[in-house]
């Protein structure tokens, strides 16, 4: 079992910056990647950004060059620093953890989400 715990979320100016962070607590020795993907109004849930316990990033192609994750040395914590925000960034965050179980299959815990909005 794994617990995600995220804060951060917020309103924001266009062009403002927000950071948001989760910090996972329980079975961590088993989480390959941590990430966040957001959900807004009417759209399916999609990836933001992930990084691997190895340190490896995936951003979504909207997001490059403005937002940044990151893991705490303990690994047991994910940042994500948004920068020059935009109105359609505005949705529901929510931090996930990729678990892997020693027979090779994988479990997706995902926290309680945290809303960003984007508005003037």
């Amino acid at each position: 079992q794994v617990q995600l715990v995220e804060s951060g979320g917020g309103l924001v100016q266009p062009g403002g910056s927000l950071r948001l962070s989760c910090a996972a607590s329980g079975s961590i020795f088993s989480i390959y990647a941590m990430g966040w993907y957001r959900q807004a109004p009417g759209k399916q849930r999609e990836l933001v950004a992930a990084i691997t316990s190895g340190g490896s990033t995936v951003y979504a192609d909207s997001v490059k060059g403005r937002f940044t994750i990151s893991r705490g040395n303990s690994k047991t914590t994910v940042d994500l620093q948004m920068n020059s925000l935009k109105p359609e960034d505005t949705a529901v965050y929510y931090c996930n953890a990729d678990y892997r179980y020693t027979s090779g299959s994988k479990y997706d815990y995902w926290g309680q989400g945290t809303q960003v909005t984007v508005s003037s």
